[in-house]
């Protein structure tokens, strides 16, 4: 398995650290004030599909994704529903849920919320302020980002850069104007009682703390999120981590490409209005489309949607369910349907390599259309070789779970066998109305 680790920007060797080929991965989750846009599916999906390719490669993965549901807009949002925190974030919890279950994705096995981590948030930044690496002005907690010498090495970005651009914060309390708040003291909203008064803590530091807790370690295999998250937010993450226990906190750092909208390919960004909500492309597509459309592109190269996009990704989709309906039909019709079937060795090699090449789904994708075009093939053969149907059937269905989609393709009922039969039999008698008929409603179905 090879990835490309943003952290030395080269594409590497994936060693878990541990033996057995055990696995830890950490995804940054949503902040949950509103519904999940097709923005939030991008890693969910790419992340997912990350998961199935280490566990079909032999890996055994731990993989945790949090919540975020202690933040500004959550509070805002309560204040204006006239509601409280949790009952905003549970909702949205519900519908980030929903949006994962419509696109196939796999429940990470951990999903910590900030608000059940808050005693261990506020021990670890406590630890950093006793260390030295954060400072109280205020009641408020601040890092200290000159304590760090490797701060910039993540996002590889100098520190004297980032101060020429720094815009000066407003506030004066900080030493450094790319300190960044650890503990927010707030009179407004949700708080906590702390060492330094109430308030909650900052965005930056509650991963961290939930990575410790969940994997019971400071260092994990793998961490990732989306591009925007590498600075600040994952280079801050690192710092703290570095303070705290001498640590990258990942030895993999993995980040998916950011999303354009229509065919200009302007960026996805609600200060433009183009934000797409992910419930509405997949009431309008389907999951297994939208899908699809996300896994056709390299996980970290700009994803591009449109409805050309979307129309065409439903289009190949049907070129890959027909055949195997198809399959299905007559491996069941001969009674010869074998589930646990070997896999055709040498095309789901093809796909594997591609996948486990820094995850390559474009070419991932080219073996198992040149698969489906064997199954036709092999379809279209006056003697059906069974054995080689199941191999080929088993390869596709089986590319197409590690890429997580699900077409609902199920075993013929006994009435749509009968119906087959009825056909073959109106042909023998030279009944070719009622045979017409019988072939009309098989086509319907998509079984012939």
């Amino acid at each position: 398995m090879k990835l490309y680790n943003s952290y030395t920007q080269e594409i590497e060797d994936f060693k878990p650290m541990e033996a057995d080929n055990k696995v830890s991965m950490y995804v940054c989750g949503p902040t949950v004030y509103n519904d999940p846009h097709i923005g939030n599916a991008r890693p969910i999906i790419v992340f997912d599909t990350l998961y199935r390719t280490l566990e079909a490669a032999g890996y055994d993965v731990t993989y945790a994704s949090n919540y975020t549901d202690v933040d500004d807009k959550i509070i805002a949002k309560a204040i204006e529903e006239n509601k409280t925190e949790k009952e905003i974030t549970d909702r949205y919890i519900d519908a980030y849920k929903e949006v994962r279950r419509l696109l196939g994705a796999k429940n990470p096995d951990y999903t910590p919320r900030v608000t059940e981590t808050m005693d261990k948030i506020i021990n670890f930044i406590d630890g950093l302020v006793q260390s030295g690496a954060a400072y109280v002005k205020d009641n408020d907690v601040y890092f200290r980002v000159s304590a760090d010498p490797k701060y910039g090495e993540l996002s590889h970005q100098r520190v004297d850069d980032l101060l020429v651009g720094a815009r000066i914060d407003e506030n004066e309390k900080k030493e450094n104007p790319l300190d960044f708040t650890l503990w927010k003291k707030t009179d407004k909203g949700i708080q906590w009682d702390s060492p330094w008064g109430k308030g909650r803590p900052g965005w930056h530091t509650e991963c961290v703390v939930m990575i410790q807790d969940v994997f019971k370690k400071p260092l994990i295999d793998i961490h990732g999120g989306g591009l925007d998250l590498k600075f600040p937010h994952h280079e801050n993450e690192v710092a703290q981590s570095e303070m705290a226990n001498g640590t990258k906190l990942a030895n993999t750092w993995v980040h998916n490409g950011m999303i354009n909208v229509g065919k200009d390919k302007v960026k996805m960004s609600k200060s433009l209005g183009n934000v797409i909500l992910a419930k509405d492309l997949i009431d309008e597509f389907g999951g297994p489309a939208c899908r699809w459309m996300m896994v056709s592109t390299h996980y970290r190269a700009p994803l591009t949607i449109s409805q050309t996009v979307m129309e065409n990704a439903v289009k190949e989709l049907g070129k890959i369910e027909k055949p195997l309906r198809q399959a299905l039909f007559q491996l069941c019709l001969a009674d010869q349907y074998k589930p646990d079937s070997k896999k055709d060795e040498a095309s789901w090699k093809t796909f594997m390599d591609a996948m486990e090449d820094d995850l390559n789904t474009p070419n991932a994708i080219s073996a198992l259309q040149a698969t489906v075009k064997e199954l036709n093939q092999s379809l279209r053969k006056r003697d059906l070789d069974y054995t080689l149907l199941n191999e080929l059937y088993a390869s596709v269905t089986g590319m197409l779970s590690v890429l997580g989609i699900d077409l609902g393709i199920t075993p013929p009922t006994e009435e749509q066998k009968q119906l087959y039969r009825d056909w073959k039999d109106a042909v023998r008698s030279k009944d070719f109305a009622k045979a017409d008929e019988c072939r009309a409603s098989l086509m319907k179905l998509g079984l012939v």
